[in-house]
């Protein structure tokens, strides 16, 4: 039987991946590429020849079952996202599951995602914390952000870079303006950034300075005060890569 490599790729820094992680794609008879011309440069900066295949959320429930079928005959398939570790907010969760239900090894090897530095980074609490990643665009947005409301653990959310003044505005409206966050972009990039302050704080910054790239949302839980020291310094920003 073969195996089923969930592999982790950088979210900004081409260095930041393992070298098991270039043992394994080296190694594998197939690399399911959520995008195959972003894979591409990551295979070509390593000098790694491999076959890739596109797996996306758009096709994944139609090719989900040759992979199984490789993985029966003994191949070696590795999966990777265009960013980051396969499933958490990309795809990945149904290709898992139907390779478990087939009885295949899966092995997820520990690696590169976006949430965890920006989380440490935050200044928020981090011993215990809920990830929420992408919310509702719409069905379902406003009860999600209610059921959140007296969430006392740190919040974690993923947001684009054109909507973030609204989900900002609208974690402030439930959750209040007061309550402590911070918003990382550009992990791992040459232009990070972490910026921290209230909600109601933050709203002002990145209205007045629209944001650019991948972006991270950060909460406080509904126990946490904003910090006392932050009031002259509020935000801490331009943290390189």
């Amino acid at each position: 039987m073969g195996i089923l490599y969930i592999v982790p790729t950088p979210v900004g820094n081409l260095e930041d991946i393992t070298l098991r992680a270039l043992r394994i794609l080296r190694e594998a008879d197939v690399v399911l590429a959520e995008d195959t011309r972003t894979t591409s440069v990551l295979l070509k900066h390593y000098d790694i020849h491999a076959h890739l295949a596109s797996h996306h959320k758009y096709n994944e429930h139609g090719t989900s079952a040759g992979v199984v079928e490789r993985l029966k005959a003994g191949q070696t398939v590795a999966l990777v996202s265009d960013a980051g570790t396969p499933g958490i907010s990309d795809p990945g969760f149904f290709l898992v599951r139907e390779a478990v239900a087939a009885g295949m090894e899966v092995q997820c090897l520990p690696g590169a995602t976006a949430f965890v530095p920006a989380l440490v980074a935050s200044g928020l609490p981090d011993d215990r914390f809920c990830f929420e990643g992408f919310l509702p665009q719409k069905k379902g947005r406003q009860s999600r952000l209610l059921s959140l409301r007296d969430e006392t653990r740190t919040m974690v959310f993923y947001e684009s870079p054109y909507r973030l003044v609204k989900l900002l505005q609208q974690l402030a409206e439930v959750m209040g303006g007061g309550r402590p966050a911070a918003v990382a972009r550009e992990i791992s990039k040459v232009h990070e950034e972490t910026v921290r302050g209230t909600l109601d704080e933050l709203v002002v910054h990145f209205t007045e300075c629209p944001p650019k790239g991948e972006i991270v949302v950060v909460v406080g839980g509904s126990d946490e005060k904003p910090s006392k020291n932050n009031k002259d310094n509020t935000f801490n920003k331009e943290i390189k890569a």
